[in-house]
């Protein structure tokens, strides 16, 4: 793990092309703490399951029950059929298609979980040191609970990602590829059917594969989004600046006005599949909501620890 020393610095952005959910930029202030300084990899997840016997979510059935409180009221029961375990892979489309659509490119495939993150028949054999997938929280928070440490606020989360480095569009800089050097895993060419691999990865890549920031962390930036403990809100930074009235959480506990009956959990740093023609969120300030009960094979995170006798956050 890595010290993060915590201190005052800008909250999300104010840049014109940047998402609606990530602005506007707020000043806030995190107290130190320790953090992973790499993604929680499939070797290690293996251990904890090895010692616990822990069963992820993707790798049991789907209770319909817990699923239809996410959806529509009168959402017609799934059939049996369809609630058999599994997860969502991405599965590239042979063409270009219109990017209004994930469906072309997301397929939900049964058998498909962090052993098997492709679908069955696929293992996670070569790929020990890259970063876990198809977690969902509760996995997370279960690996944490064992490990002893915890998932980082997203406050904490986007103050680490920074390195210290202040109002940047990337973690590194205003520009992408500096001198034309990659410095994170993320998708060239046209999403999703064309993958140039121009940084040397088509899918995740193996933990410090590139160089860390001023902290000393890893893959803040692509290979594979990372769970945050907080619920998403999209208007979360509008409510801090009182630009937006605050969240009734007696009703839900995010907010995420293209899915009203969401139950999400914030996601930071985009991932492998991140491109300039589609999703710009290999930025520090990009978040996105990820259902609580379900993981992806471009979802992993890591893990920090509060220093003694200090409980971390926000101030």
């Amino acid at each position: 793990m890595a010290w993060i020393p915590g201190g005052e610095f800008i909250m999300g952005t104010d840049e014109m092309d940047a998402y609606p959910a990530e602005k506007p930029a707020v000043n806030v202030r995190v107290e130190g703490f320790w953090m992973d300084v790499h993604e929680v990899t499939n070797e290690e997840y293996a251990k904890f399951t090895e010692e616990t016997g822990y069963l992820t979510v993707a790798e049991r059935p789907i209770d319909w029950e817990e699923l239809k409180k996410q959806l529509p009221p009168g959402t017609p029961k799934i059939p049996d059929e369809q609630l058999q375990p599994g997860s969502m892979v991405f599965s590239p489309p042979p063409y270009p298609v219109p990017l209004n659509d994930i469906s072309r490119w997301w397929v939900w495939v049964t058998g498909a979980n962090w052993r098997h993150p492709y679908g069955p028949g696929s293992s996670i054999e070569g790929l020990e040191k890259h970063p876990v997938v198809h977690i969902a929280f509760e996995d997370a928070q279960a690996y944490a609970q064992w490990a002893g440490k915890r998932l980082p606020t997203e406050f904490e989360w986007e103050f680490a990602a920074r390195g210290g480095v202040n109002g940047k569009r990337f973690a590194w800089g205003d520009e992408l590829t500096p001198s034309g050097q990659y410095l994170a895993n993320t998708f060239q060419g046209n999403f999703p059917n064309e993958n140039l691999g121009s940084d040397g990865f088509m899918g995740t890549s193996p933990v410090k594969s590139f160089a860390p920031n001023p902290f000393g962390l890893y893959d803040m930036i692509g290979n594979v989004w990372e769970l945050t403990s907080d619920w998403y809100d999209a208007l979360k930074y509008a409510r801090i600046a009182g630009q937006a009235p605050k969240l009734d959480e007696g009703m839900n506990p995010c907010y995420n006005p293209d899915n009203p009956y969401a139950q999400e959990r914030v996601i930071k740093g985009g991932s492998f599949l991140c491109a300039a023609n589609y999703c710009v969120n290999y930025r520090p300030s990009a978040r996105q909501g990820q259902a609580f009960d379900s993981g992806t094979s471009n979802v992993g995170f890591r893990l920090v620890k509060d220093a003694p006798g200090k409980t971390l956050g926000m101030n």
